[in-house]
């Protein structure tokens, strides 16, 4: 289980990393940039060419979850998600300002990349076989858990998935935290939104009585708010993040894959993690696991 370093002193390291990598040129802003390959050649033909000649890559991501993808004050999003779609561009040769990053929800990951609308999404993307039958991922890049989040002092004595039973109990429609719940608990009062912060503010105003996802996006919402929200600190799933690139990209998956590896290797995907959700959750995120598999 995750070390949580969770603190009212961590939303404000948070908010001063955000600030520094906004400044583009000022001093600091060029520890966040991924370092940019200059002299990448690639098959013409391939999908790597392809977006190397156009000049800019279309990447969905989240833009209301803190640590992984949140609009930042700058109006761009920001986290340990978009700081990995930066490092796949910068394979490509294309920094920062050659990115258009897209909000993507739970339920539109997959239309998103099957209808050409974005060339991959890194956005909490868990590897399964239900969305391995209409894209395809490269990674994993990160392990995360589900988890539960409750009211500061965990009135209800919420302690794992069992105590959801008879619980309302609020997750995002089309993801697979809230399938397990609709399989696996099925007396849960499920109730099922576009976006996390709705079950946050949910569960702020005594809606629900537990919000549940990914143990790292919930930790965002704790070290936001530390007096209103408490994480039951019980994962009991694996849930292993991959990027999604559409079907029969095989080669341009296979490259994604390259360019993780060799980013876990330099240290550059460390050192995303512990600029974003690292600020927050303690965690040693390479050696990376073994890559998924390309295969359409």
């Amino acid at each position: 289980m995750p070390s949580l370093r969770i603190s009212t002193l961590a939303l404000t390291a948070a908010l001063a990393m955000t600030l520094t990598a906004c400044g583009g040129d000022d001093e600091g802003g060029e520890d966040v940039a991924a370092p940019v390959d200059t002299e990448v050649t690639f098959e013409p033909g391939t999908r790597m060419a392809e977006i190397v000649d156009q000049g800019t890559i279309t990447i969905g991501t989240k833009f209301d979850q803190p640590l992984f993808g949140l609009r930042g004050l700058s109006g761009e999003p920001e986290g340990f998600d978009v700081e990995v779609a930066k490092i796949i561009a910068a394979k490509l040769g294309l920094s920062e300002e050659d990115i258009e990053f897209v909000e993507t929800v739970s339920a539109n990951r997959e239309p998103f990349l099957q209808q050409g609308q974005v060339d991959m999404v890194v956005a909490t993307y868990t590897i399964n076989d239900k969305r391995d039958e209409v894209i395809d991922f490269a990674g994993p890049y990160f392990l995360a858990g589900q988890d539960i989040l409750v009211e500061a002092g965990n009135p209800e004595g919420i302690t794992g998935p069992d105590d959801l039973a008879g619980k309302t109990v609020c997750s995002v429609a089309g993801s697979t935290p809230a399938g397990y719940v609709e399989e696996n608990i099925p007396d849960a009062n499920l109730v099922l939104v576009d976006a996390y912060t709705k079950c946050r503010d949910a569960l702020s105003n005594g809606q629900v009585q537990a919000v549940t996802t990914d143990n790292v996006i919930l930790s965002g919402y704790v070290s936001e708010a530390p007096d209103d929200f408490e994480l039951v600190g019980n994962p009991f799933t694996e849930e292993p993040y991959g990027i999604g690139v559409p079907e029969d990209a095989e080669e341009f998956c296979e490259f994604v894959n390259e360019a993780l590896a060799e980013a876990a290797e330099s240290g550059d995907l460390q050192g995303a993690f512990d600029r974003t959700a690292g600020e927050v959750i303690e965690r040693e995120i390479t050696p990376l696991p073994e890559p998924h598999g390309c295969d359409s």
